[in-house]
């Protein structure tokens, strides 16, 4: 998937008013994601990004993963976007269900088995077994 092709699906899928929302709204759930992983998924899942995503991914995803739920990273992603949790929640599951079609199968399954339950809804999956 290119570039332009993925924020057009987050757009879509988010509602937003233009491919410049769509952008900032992914940028910030991926990085948000990307502290959640090891670095090795990081750069992993960056690999299979198109554009600058793959960077964005790769450089947030440097350090140790952070240990926390879904709620919590709704709450990450509302406060680096100004929305309310509810919202964010909206925003994440935008970006990432776009993110599990740009994947290959086995990259998701790898990303999402590194997740507690509840995060497989995001992406628009049903809860995977581990």
């Amino acid at each position: 998937m290119r570039y332009d092709e993925f924020l057009a699906q987050v757009r879509e899928r988010g509602e937003y008013h233009d491919q410049q929302e769509a952008e900032q709204v992914a940028w910030v759930v991926l990085s948000v994601l990307a502290n959640r992983i090891t670095p090795v998924k990081a750069g992993e899942l960056a690999a299979q990004l198109p554009g600058p995503l793959g960077p964005v991914v790769a450089e947030a995803g440097e350090d140790d993963p952070e240990t926390f739920g879904v709620a919590r990273f709704c709450e990450r992603v509302a406060a680096q976007t100004g929305a309310r949790p509810r919202t964010a929640e909206w925003d994440a599951s935008a970006v990432l269900s776009t993110l599990a079609d740009a994947v290959s199968g086995g990259e998701l399954n790898q990303l999402i088995s590194q997740l507690p339950s509840g995060y497989a809804a995001l992406f628009g999956k049903a809860e995977l077994s581990r």
